[in-house]
């Protein structure tokens, strides 16, 4: 009998897939999710593998379209629009596998103080006249970000993927999995059990670390358009490699961008995960070796994910 293959989670963040300034651009997203492919293919051949993804900029968009359309809404919108052109790019590059695109659901908490501080970035970048405009027209809060200004909504903390069981069942099968679309789609359980949509975005980072540790898997890999995390940030000059919990509880970390990266690695490696890392897209591999990248290790647990 053959060993069993290691399960990695591998979250794609949204800017990486597409930038702020153009969430929408067809060419550039298939450019983009083409050289995804390329970068996870390798390690689709050696381990079973889950592909989350961010969606701010493309939720962003949508609801600056449609602005009276709730969140909820919108989070499967822009799940099944990223999911799709995914699950495409991977089917054109590994086209003997199965891959699969799954809406999910995560429940939140109805009381979570995430839904009086908007924190979330996730309107593309606009300008201060275009940012005022909006928050005149709707009352959206905005935030300074990449050069210009871009909405925040309420991140609620995720606490169930109602989906986990089968997307485990699914991706242990063979098949690659797309899910956890911008963290999920944000519901509420009332009293008697029922699920509701709620006006927030669940961050994708937190929610894959989640799903990795509902799931069991081996790794956790957190790919962005950046190298890992920096001591220095935004200098670049020192990149932690391999820090302890209480050398990044100590730095300044955005709550729109790498800190909710750093918090979901360190959750799943706290919550007896094995092995996470945050780094560059098209350094996947290396950083699922530990050769790139900030990486997290749980020493209490032995083995290689490779």
């Amino acid at each position: 009998m053959s060993e069993p293959r290691a399960l990695v989670v591998a979250a794609l963040g949204g800017n990486a897939l597409a930038p702020p300034e153009k969430p929408y651009d067809a060419a550039d997203m298939a450019a983009a999710i083409a050289s995804a492919a390329d970068a996870l293919a390798p390690i689709a051949e050696t381990c079973d593998l889950i592909v989350t993804h961010g969606n701010g900029p493309q939720i962003g968009y949508l609801s600056e379209n449609a602005p009276r359309t709730p969140l909820d809404v919108l989070g499967a919108e822009s799940e099944g629009w990223l999911g799709y052109v995914i699950e495409q790019g991977l089917t054109n590059r590994l086209p003997d596998r199965t891959t699969l695109g799954i809406l999910t659901r995560v429940v939140v908490a109805a009381d979570d103080p995430a839904f009086d501080q908007p924190t979330k970035p996730v309107d593309p970048v606009l300008s201060e006249a275009e940012a005022t405009a909006l928050q005149e027209a709707h009352g959206w809060p905005f935030i300074a970000d990449r050069g210009g200004f871009r909405r925040v909504v309420p991140s609620p903390h995720p606490l169930e993927v109602i989906e986990a069981e089968e997307i485990g069942i699914l991706a242990r099968s063979g098949a690659i999995v797309v899910c956890v679309g911008g963290g999920g789609i944000p519901v509420v359980r009332d009293e008697r059990g029922l699920l509701h949509g709620v006006e927030a975005v669940v961050d994708k980072d937190i929610a894959s670390a989640l799903l990795a540790l509902q799931l069991g898997a081996d790794a956790l890999l957190l790919l962005t358009d950046v190298p890992g995390v920096y001591a220095d940030w935004p200098n670049r000059e020192n990149l932690l490699r391999k820090p302890s919990v209480d050398e990044v509880s100590a730095l300044f970390l955005a709550a729109g961008s790498i800190g909710p990266k750093v918090n979901a690695a360190v959750g799943f490696v706290g919550g007896g995960g094995r092995f996470a890392a945050i780094g560059l897209l098209n350094q996947a591999v290396d950083l699922l070796a530990g050769n790139v990248g900030t990486a997290f290790r749980n020493q209490d647990v032995a083995g290689s994910v490779s």
